[in-house]
């Protein structure tokens, strides 16, 4: 599959903001509320500032399919986050975009994952790159994969 992976910016905070708003979006992530788009728009430039942070949009044939954000800390982990554009689910894109990145970071990281209980499409996504279930926190799945330093 051809995807390019490429740093987000500020012209992309419309698009993210529809897919984190999506409702199918919402039953997947921590916080099920939908945000206002100045809230979003305020999270999103913090986040782009953020040196801790980084935020990558998939694109197939130059339309943004998904994003994969990395957090990394100072204990030499980084935890994946990751969306896909409800017109892009189900066809493979987020095990692809997915599994570049952790590759990518997992030459000097742990890398992590949080998954909600019942969502096997994410399930599956972290397995694809690597990682495996850890522990289970309530609803919440914890995926690792070790650093390949």
């Amino acid at each position: 599959m051809e995807l390019v992976l490429r740093r987000a910016t500020i012209e992309d905070a419309e698009v993210i903001f529809n897919w984190r708003n999506d409702p199918v979006t919402r039953l997947s992530s921590h916080n099920t509320e939908a945000i206002d788009f100045s809230s979003h728009v305020a999270w999103f430039r913090a986040t782009l500032e953020n040196p801790m942070r980084q935020l990558l949009i998939a694109e197939k044939d130059g339309v943004p399919v998904g994003t994969v954000r990395t957090d990394y800390d100072a204990n030499g982990s980084a935890e994946l986050s990751w969306t896909i554009a409800p017109g892009a689910r189900g066809k493979g894109i987020a095990k692809h975009m997915v599994k570049a990145v952790a590759d990518e970071v997992a030459k000097k990281c742990v890398v992590k994952a949080e998954v909600k209980v019942g969502n096997t499409a994410s399930v599956k996504v972290a397995e694809a790159a690597g990682m495996q279930m850890a522990r289970q926190d309530g609803e919440i799945l914890h995926f690792r994969r070790m650093a390949c330093v």
